[in-house]
């Protein structure tokens, strides 16, 4: 397979460059220093989803690939395992926890019927329980986007069947929380406020996954049309000799809502 002498080059480039005659740059990094390149090609794979061409999002996962590959020279080095053993183990998981898939086990509900999503989702997590894992909810790494975090979590904790019946009950505790938190404003409780603005966040994600939408996307396009939007209206008044700070409340908004129209139309 093609696919498989190519992953092999990428190894074998990455040993050259970490070898005695390699790479410096190469040479120095270790785990620790390689981080933040993990953080930011991860980052730069979503943008290219988001906002670039099939060719660039095939170079950003060749850089995320790197990531992978470097790690695991790093640790082959160490005596602890290859790219190989990253393979094997993933593809070891994926086989285990498909067994509608590669095994003779059925998920649907009655024998030889076709599994929906949520049951396999639920046997997955069926079948992770009988892994080892001691709750439910565990594998999700703490050093996580937050929003990303709660976003699992939930997905985790309604997959055990720790969740609303139905939407309503999400917005009932989204006016629960929004009490709570106005209380905690009017005592001017800072720690209490961080902490019930903690919970209505997490209620809103949870909303968000019910609703099968991506809160991380949904935060990030709002981010994306304010900056838009900012930068339209801010470049008006400037030319008008202008700031923001010396406009009044109501003429701020007419010139926001101007520049919403504006981006609109283009």
């Amino acid at each position: 397979m093609r696919s498989g002498e190519e992953f092999e080059r990428l190894v074998e480039i990455m040993a050259r460059l970490r070898a005695p005659d390699g790479c410096p740059w190469d040479q120095e990094q270790t785990l620790s220093t390689l981080r933040q390149y993990l953080v930011e090609e991860t980052y730069e794979v979503l943008e290219a989803i988001e906002d670039g061409t099939p060719r660039e999002h095939c170079e950003e996962l060749g850089d995320l690939l790197l990531q992978v590959v470097f790690h695991a020279r790093i640790r082959e080095e160490e005596g602890h395992f290859d790219a190989a053993d990253v393979a094997q183990a993933i593809s070891d998981k994926l086989w285990r926890r498909h067994p509608h898939v590669f095994g003779e086990a059925q998920t649907g509900g009655e024998t030889g019927a076709k599994p929906d999503a949520d049951q396999v989702v639920r046997n997955w997590s069926d079948l992770k329980a009988k892994e080892g894992k001691k709750c439910a909810i565990d594998g999700v790494p703490r050093a996580m986007p937050a929003l990303q975090r709660a976003l699992r979590v939930g997905e985790k904790a309604a997959s055990a069947g720790f969740d609303w019946r139905g939407n309503e009950g999400v917005f009932e505790k989204l006016r629960e929380e929004e009490l709570e938190l106005r209380a905690a404003i009017e005592q001017q409780d800072k720690v209490e406020m961080e902490r019930e603005l903690g919970d209505y966040l997490f209620t809103v994600v949870n909303l968000a996954r019910r609703l099968g939408i991506d809160p991380e996307a949904a935060l990030r396009g709002t981010v994306n049309r304010f900056e838009s939007r900012f930068r339209t209206m801010e470049g008006h008044i400037k030319a008008l000799g202008q700031s923001l700070r010396e406009l009044p409340d109501d003429e701020l908004e007419r010139r926001w809502q101007a520049a919403k129209l504006e981006l609109s139309r283009s």
